[in-house]
């Protein structure tokens, strides 16, 4: 089928036929609604506030308005034109990644900089000539000190994920590369949630911002079938086990969140000792291990990542049907955020929690927030199958004497 037949709504979004043509050979056939909202406005020069909830395709959102923006101006291929300031080394990564397959026929430079790896591959780029940065605040800053980066010519600022920013503390450090950029540039600002400190900060930089929106974090993506299993804390193990040995065909691939590191550590290793091939990745790994668990896990070398939420919003994966909460998170918005990573792009989803009785509280303010009940599901028979301990897991916890949760850290 031609191009301009598949990609007719891209096309009408005003995007140059160099991009349409690496789209096509993407996959691509309909924008997604934020992208649909934001790219006819960045390629305008406006600035762009943009609230959207994970898996909504906002990288494609800003990074071809830029890419487009670049191809049609007179520009020194060598110094930074557009910087996009990310929280995660994944999210840093992908994004370049997504930058280099929109960019394909495009003669367009583009590097990527983060920290937990040798900063020298990322000098020896810089030095060669970037027009297109990819950045994690902390190292930027690092090497903007240490002079192998100037921002004096940026054009384009991206603040991705701002909300994550403010969650991990970096929000002094964004801060510190924005006071380094010239006044007169397009900026296009991203957050999944607006809280007060983040409102502020894009009151103060943005410039008649065009507003886009698109499922507030209260929303869950609707093909996502969320289910619910109670089960006591130690016998999770048993029954994530005995539902991963139950649907081999079902479940070719899951991502587990767990609350702590030790605990993803714990689960992974658990697994594999039952023969389920699953890597964990957390902030205590390295770069090169988080970067090689990743990749086993999108080649399907592995059947399991088990991750903490560093990787809630940073992780993009084609076609994950499956998403198990371990442990319940204790930010409501954080469930809306794991659950994100399937159901992606109008995809089909299941999202498979695990609550123990210190949980409930947690849980209510899940059921508040997305304003339904989670659907829930007996464990007895799959703790019995799986061979748990006697204890068994307890019967709907609802249905019991509430018990305060643990206080929220």
């Amino acid at each position: 089928m031609p191009t301009f037949v598949v990609l007719e709504h891209f096309i009408e979004l005003g995007i140059a036929q160099p991009i349409i043509d690496a789209l096509s050979a993407q996959g691509y056939t309909t924008p997604t609604p934020i992208q649909a909202q934001a790219i006819p406005a960045a390629l305008a020069h406006n600035d762009i506030l943009g609230t959207a909830q994970t898996g909504t395709g906002k990288t494609a959102a800003f990074s071809i308005p830029i890419i487009q923006n670049l191809m049609s101006s007179t520009r020194d291929r060598r110094t930074i034109k557009a910087l996009i300031l990310t929280p995660t080394r994944e999210l840093a990564l992908q994004i370049d990644e997504s930058i280099a397959a929109y960019s394909s026929n495009v003669k367009i430079s583009h590097a990527v900089i983060f920290g937990g790896v040798s900063q020298n591959p990322q000098v020896d780029a810089i030095k060669r000539g970037v027009e297109i940065m990819t950045a994690t605040p902390g190292r930027l800053l690092d090497l903007m000190q240490q002079g192998f980066i100037d921002l004096r010519n940026v054009e384009f600022f991206v603040l991705d994920e701002a909300d994550r920013m403010l969650d991990m503390g970096f929000i002094h450090d964004v801060k510190k590369v924005i006071a380094k950029l010239p006044t007169k540039r397009q900026t296009l600002f991203f957050s999944a949630t607006m809280p007060a400190e983040v409102v502020k900060l894009s009151q103060n930089i943005l410039v008649n911002p065009v507003r886009v929106s698109v499922a507030p974090v209260s929303t869950t993506a609707e093909k996502v079938t969320q289910q619910l299993f109670y089960v006591d804390q130690k016998n999770k193990r048993f029954l994530l086990r005995h539902l991963l040995d139950s649907s081999a065909v079902e479940i070719p691939s899951v991502l587990v969140f767990t609350r702590t590191k030790h605990g993803a550590d714990r689960v992974a290793r658990h697994l594999q000792k039952n023969g389920i091939k699953a890597d964990a990745i957390h902030g205590d790994k390295s770069q090169n291990q988080r970067q090689n668990a990743l990749n086993s896990f999108k080649s399907g070398q592995s059947r399991v990542l088990v991750a903490t939420d560093i990787a809630a919003r940073g992780i993009d994966i084609d076609n994950l049907s499956h998403v198990i909460n371990f442990d319940i998170p204790n930010v409501a918005e954080t469930y809306v955020h794991r659950i994100g990573r399937t159901g992606r792009a109008g995809a089909a989803g299941i999202a498979i929690s695990l609550c123990d009785f210190e949980e409930q509280a947690y849980l209510r303010d899940i059921e508040k927030l997305i304003g339904k009940k989670i659907e829930y599901k007996n464990p007895s028979t799959h703790l019995k199958k799986a061979e748990a301990p006697p204890e068994g897991a307890k019967k709907d916890f609802r249905h019991q004497k509430k018990k305060q949760a643990p206080k929220r850290r």
